[in-house]
């Protein structure tokens, strides 16, 4: 194992549902961590694990030989890297950004071309697996960037994930990400109207998802989210406020490269009617909700 002494000191901004989980993990793999965020409470978790706390974005990157961010949405990653006290600000010639949050890849490579400008290197390395996915360390992570900016984060990313894939240049990453958010939305929903479908026919649920994982309606979705399904208890891995955002980002990005994306279309429009129900901060998988109240018929466990 390489000496801690030699390892780079890592900043990390965002310390949310994926976020804190992904910076203990570093913390634990022997990384020294420098930490900042809006909210305190998560960053006192950390500095009491062995992190130093750090007041503004600025000071990370002054502080830190690689920054990786885990942060909402496009307009926070801008601010963070080139607002006010942003890192943009307190990065050295030849520190690199590791951007893991799912934005539009366009801001992406807008946000390296200016880091380039300023000696620095970046990399989009979004992230699929939710929240147990990254406590357990098990992320998918998806790169873009250069190959030797790539080869230099992969001992963290490894730390954070157990899939890491350089797909291709700045902004590749972001596309896989997005691509990945279609499937599992449009998977989720069609789990969700089949299970409704056969409730509504009297089959009980349990046995229908034991019968279909054992065919080719399989799915990792329906493997992690069966429960949830089952429970009624939509406790938030990852929530639909979160993947109706990319969802937009997707519509955003599909309509930059004239590409019809008509099932994403409407299935972003049933999380869309999820969040004008007040169901936002629920986990994706209550999209089953929205079938089940147009059916009327609920989809849940036996209590025999």
């Amino acid at each position: 194992m390489t000496d801690n002494r030699t390892r780079p000191i890592v900043g990390f901004i965002g310390l949310g549902i994926m976020g804190k989980p992904m910076a203990a993990n570093l913390l634990r793999a022997g990384f020294p961590l420098v930490v900042h965020n809006r909210s305190q409470g998560a960053v006192g978790e950390l500095v009491r694990q062995g992190a130093v706390r750090r007041d503004s974005p600025r000071q990370v990157a002054a502080s830190s030989d690689i920054v990786i961010t885990m942060l909402p949405d496009s307009p926070d990653v801008e601010s963070v890297v080139a607002g006010p006290d942003g890192l943009i600000d307190g990065l050295r010639e030849g520190q690199l950004v590791v951007d893991m949050s799912t934005i539009n890849p366009l801001v992406s490579q807008g946000l390296g071309a200016r880091l380039a400008g300023r000696g620095s290197a970046m990399l989009d390395a979004p992230v699929s697996g939710g929240e147990e996915g990254a406590i357990q360390g098990t992320l998918s992570i998806m790169v873009g960037g250069e190959e030797s900016d790539f080869r230099r984060a992969c001992p963290l990313l490894e730390v954070m994930g157990r899939t890491v894939t350089l797909i291709g240049p700045l902004g590749s990453g972001g596309f896989t990400k997005l691509a990945n958010q279609m499937i599992v939305a449009v998977n989720l929903a069609a789990i969700g109207e089949a299970l409704v479908f056969g409730a509504a026919a009297g089959v009980d649920p349990e046995r229908m998802i034991r019968a279909l994982s054992g065919g080719m309606a399989q799915s990792r979705c329906l493997e992690l989210k069966k429960d949830k399904i089952l429970e009624g208890d939509f406790a938030p891995g990852f929530r639909i406020d979160l993947h109706s955002k990319d969802l937009g980002l997707v519509q955003r990005a599909a309509s930059s490269l004239r590409v019809p994306i008509p099932t994403t279309a409407l299935v972003e429009q049933f999380f869309a009617a999820l969040r004008k129900r007040g169901c936002g901060g629920e986990d994706h998988s209550g999209i089953v909700k929205f079938f089940e109240q147009l059916a009327g018929v609920e989809v849940r466990r036996s209590e025999a």
